[in-house]
């Protein structure tokens, strides 16, 4: 079934992220949850579940180190009001959507394009799908962490000089099956605009905005 509370597609979300990036698994706070990602201009990630202007007040507010990042299940507009100075909205709208691996996505995957090819793997709980194309060039690639009976797409990314022949969509079908066949029984994701208008046509459904903010 898919995720139909933001709080619990937000749990399983950063938990899959945290699986997908290579980062520490996220530890519970009292606003949601903290993640160690440690990269440079993305050291640490905090994750708000159900959030507020009181909690988003403080942890902007007590942090002064450059690279710390918030997300939270609210309208830019709602959230940029609430930061401390320091702090700016990063990262573009976002949407975080959720749906079954089958269902709106049920059966095989179809077939890559003429003049692409299409390989799969899967290492550590993560199955990768990469489309290049017949000599070998990068074409359209995604990944999905599998976290028990739940899947995150992560990183779906279609080259500008493939798009519109399909490929974003065979990847996606491709990843679905993929965690199916791993046990898994929904999906989450956060989307672009962009790719907010390619997975409603396959299913999936908006849970809620998801807005990003950073210290710089």
């Amino acid at each position: 079934m898919p995720f139909t509370n933001t709080a619990e597609a937000l749990h399983a979300w950063i938990h899959g992220w945290a699986v997908s990036r290579g980062a520490a698994d996220p530890v519970p706070t009292p606003w949601g949850f903290t993640v160690d990602v440690g990269l440079p201009g993305h050291v640490v990630r905090h994750v708000l579940p159900a959030p507020d202007e009181t909690a988003v007040r403080k942890i902007t507010g007590n942090t002064t180190a450059p690279g710390i990042w918030l997300k939270a299940p609210l309208p830019p507009e709602t959230l940029e009001p609430w930061l401390a100075p320091g702090w700016s909205l990063a990262g573009g709208p976002g949407f975080l959507m959720s749906a079954p691996p089958r269902g709106a996505q049920a059966g095989a995957p179809p077939a890559p394009a003429e003049g692409y090819r299409l390989d799969t793997w899967t290492r550590a709980g993560v199955a990768r799908a990469l489309v290049r194309t017949a000599d070998g060039a990068f074409a359209a690639r995604g990944q999905a962490a599998i976290t028990g009976s739940a899947f995150v797409v992560d990183q779906v990314e279609t080259s500008p000089a493939h798009q519109r022949r399909g490929l974003g969509r065979l990847v996606m079908h491709t990843l679905a099956d993929l965690a199916a066949g791993r046990g898994a029984t929904s999906g989450v994701l956060v989307a672009t605009p962009e790719g907010r208008a390619l997975y409603e046509t396959m299913g999936w459904q908006v849970l809620a905005p998801l807005t990003g903010a950073v210290r710089s």
